[in-house]
């Protein structure tokens, strides 16, 4: 959903019964994914009000109220708030009013007689969906930030002018709708889905697919164009791809995600194949869903294809490493950073934000090379203690609690507070846009390893190059999963499988190397670190598109 705050819907309801407030109060509260937050006002004017004093996400409006009647109601609602989404929850059961009120731009038209927790959430998360997808598909932050990304370094190299309008969109984009069914088996959901290629010219595509209800067109692009300079830069013979589905998978029982799932893969098989395009876990996946995506593509194909998926299992030919590449690659970096600065790691303090997947192999990583981590978090809460942290405490208390929120042994802070810990190392490995220039300034680390995608804009990236912090940038940093599902794929195309030790070796030589390689450009060239990984990259597929010309 394309919601205010994460996983929250603000609703405004302009309803004056006061037993109808109460009836749409009680409905939504059995909602827990997502929550929704309500206010309501009693005449049209007091709603219109509250339009204007603070932005929500959906409106509910009844159409007879004490100041208007009828379909001037939502003309007037529409007219002040012409991008807001507005279904009608209405006593009038007239079919011609509600044709009338759909053909005037409501969502939806439902009858307070019939009304039911599942219709009134169904509505109005498909009224959002479809406002999003009209308005806001490509009007990414993510994909603004990586285009600039882009823009900046193709502007310092001097790049072609063909090939820089060529590589700004992606090359090759898939948007599907599809159903799946609930466990409840009348219910049926239907949500978007995505698989964007951005450049073929390396060889097949390679990147994650993400279950989150931020995902959009934009996103998932931005994230294909980084998986392309990040697949250059650590010098794999891949083109960037990403997929999603906008959807909160925490809300799923393991049979919705397991239909969602077959059904996706179902949409995107023309286009996937060991030979075109390899999908990998990303947020909201794991192994689980790899494996169902696997056999899906394999049923539909007669036969078993263990490499059109990476990240699967190890017994359906997943490589050994794979779970923790990412966190361990930016571990890996932040060992050379180190050595480079002169930082004695056993001596340093540090922050992670994120607790996911990528953000506790990291922690526990650092904590094993004898960093103190003083500061954790994920979606719920942030853990402060300036003694130190037991990683292996927190792993055990996510394992049992899924999130880190009551957990006992720290502090408990906000992720925009845990982000302006003084400490030597901050990883943030959450969300995109968190350092921006609003907090930049009070940023206190000395070495920023960037294990999430995008997380720090261009304008704080100037303002922490200003202060000398040094950073791993994002197509560096974590560049170590998408490397081991390069291994994986390797090893199931030649049914020959390496050990751990293999597995991380070979990754961390390629992470030195890349590591090495944008430094010493950096240096030479006078650029910041993000820069000169940027160059590295896009200089590598302006190279390859040139030698392959133009066809025809």
């Amino acid at each position: 959903m394309n919601t205010s705050s994460g996983n929250t819907v603000k609703v405004l309801l302009i309803e004056d019964n006061p037993i109808h407030v109460g009836l749409v109060k009680t409905l939504l509260s059995e909602s827990k994914s997502p929550f929704f937050q309500l206010q309501y006002a009693g005449t049209l004017q007091a709603g219109l009000n509250q339009l204007d004093a603070a932005a929500v996400d959906v409106v509910l409006l009844d159409l007879t109220l004490p100041d208007s009647e009828d379909l001037d109601t939502f003309i007037r609602v529409r007219s002040f708030a012409p991008t807001v989404p507005i279904v009608i929850v209405t006593g009038l059961d007239d079919v011609k009013l509600a044709a009338k009120a759909v053909e005037a731009g409501a969502q939806d038209y439902l009858v307070k007689t019939q009304l039911s927790r599942t219709s009134l959430i169904r509505s109005m998360r498909y009224a959002i969906e479809r406002t999003r997808v009209r308005d806001a598909e490509w009007d990414s932050p993510m994909f603004r930030l990586a285009q600039r990304q882009f823009l900046k370094a193709a502007q310092f190299m001097g790049l072609d002018d063909n090939i820089r309008q060529r590589l700004l969109f992606p090359q090759r984009t898939l948007v599907v709708t599809l159903p799946f069914r609930r466990d409840h088996y009348t219910e049926v959901e239907t949500v978007f889905g995505y698989r964007v290629q951005h450049i073929l010219t390396m060889g097949p595509t390679k990147g994650g697919i993400r279950y989150h209800q931020d995902v959009s067109l934009g996103e998932v692009s931005a994230l294909a164009m980084w998986m392309s300079w990040k697949c250059a830069l650590v010098h794999l013979p891949f083109g960037g791809a990403k997929g999603g589905v906008r959807i909160d998978p925490t809300g799923l029982t393991s049979h919705e995600l397991q239909r969602l799932t077959r059904r996706f893969a179902t949409e995107i098989s023309p286009i996937i194949g060991p030979d075109k395009d390899i999908p990998a876990p990303d947020m909201g996946t794991n192994e689980r869903v790899m494996a169902w995506i696997m056999d899906t593509y394999s049923q539909e194909k007669g036969y078993t294809v263990p490499a059109v998926v990476t990240g699967k299992p190890l017994v359906l030919g997943g490589a050994r490493g794979r779970n923790e590449a990412t966190g361990r690659g930016v571990v890996y970096l932040i060992q050379e950073a180190a050595k480079h600065l002169k930082m004695n790691l056993s001596e340093c303090t540090a922050v992670v934000q994120g607790f996911g997947n990528v953000g506790s192999h990291a922690a526990l990583f650092l904590s094993e090379l004898g960093v103190k981590l003083i500061g954790v978090s994920d979606a719920t809460t942030g853990v402060y203690n300036r003694h130190g942290l037991s990683i292996p405490s927190l792993l055990e208390y996510v394992a049992q609690n899924r999130f880190l929120e009551g957990y006992p042994e720290g502090d408990h802070i906000s992720n925009e507070e845990l982000l302006e810990l003084k400490c030597d190392i901050l990883v943030p490995a959450a969300l995109q846009n968190q350092i921006t220039a609003e907090n930049a300034d009070r940023i206190q680390c000395k070495l920023l390893a960037e294990g999430a995608n995008g997380p720090t804009t261009l304008e704080a990236d100037e303002v922490l190059n200003e202060k000398g912090v040094f950073i791993l940038p994002d197509i560096l940093a974590n560049a170590g999963g998408v490397t081991v599902s390069y291994f994986e794929w390797v090893q199931d195309t030649q049914n020959y499988m390496w050990t751990l030790d293999e597995v991380n070796q070979r990754l961390k030589s390629i992470l030195q190397d890349a590591f090495r390689r944008t430094l010493n450009r950096a240096q030479k060239n006078q650029f910041d670190m993000r820069t000169a990984a940027m160059i590295e990259g896009v200089e590598r597929v302006a190279q390859a598109k040139l030698a392959r010309g133009l066809y025809p």
